[in-house]
């Protein structure tokens, strides 16, 4: 029984580990990497258990010596009165010119988070996570034009996203 409960033990550990991006969407590719850095500002999301009542929420990427990526994700929950924070890695799934990446907050827990579409300016992005259930537009501003908006909404639809459950956040601090 112990060796079966070792093997189920390390099966968790190897899903835990794998990150994959939804049916028919791409990872944009070429992606670079220095220009992804920096703060963007999370425009719209699909709301889940980690930012649930969160608005002002940001998320500032600074490369690591070792070549990954810190995360440091901010916002402020409004029924809270109070600010959260979570500090992760994110690492290349394969190529650093592919935008796919996974990112883990609780290692050795890892979730996918594809850059599916960017502008060439680096200044508004549309991220796919594992699946149909994580998504998020972020812009380096805290808005975005209507434009990049209604695209990104069309390009999200495509793939299968009910766009209308999206989250819009607020910026007012």
């Amino acid at each position: 029984t112990i060796g079966i409960i070792a093997l189920a033990g390390l099966a968790l550990t190897l899903k835990a580990c794998t990150v994959s991006i939804p049916k028919g969407a791409k990872a944009v590719q070429p992606f670079n990497k220095k220009k992804y850095l920096g703060k963007w500002y999370e425009i719209a999301r699909l709301d889940f258990k980690w930012e649930r009542n969160l608005n002002n929420v940001t998320a500032n990427y600074t490369e690591k010596p070792d070549g990954s990526i810190k995360v440091d994700n901010k916002g402020y929950n409004y029924l809270k009165y109070e600010w959260k924070q979570s500090i992760g890695t994110a690492k290349f799934v394969d190529s650093t010119d592919e935008a796919r990446l996974k990112v883990a907050f609780f290692k050795p827990f890892y979730a996918g988070y594809n850059v599916i579409a960017i502008d060439n300016d680096y200044k508004y992005a549309l991220v796919a996570g594992n699946n149909l259930k994580y998504l998020w537009i972020l812009s380096r501003e805290t808005s975005i034009p209507a434009v990049v908006k209604a695209d990104y909404l069309k390009k999200a639809q495509e793939l299968g996203y009910d766009t209308d459950q999206l989250i819009w956040v607020e910026h007012s601090m």
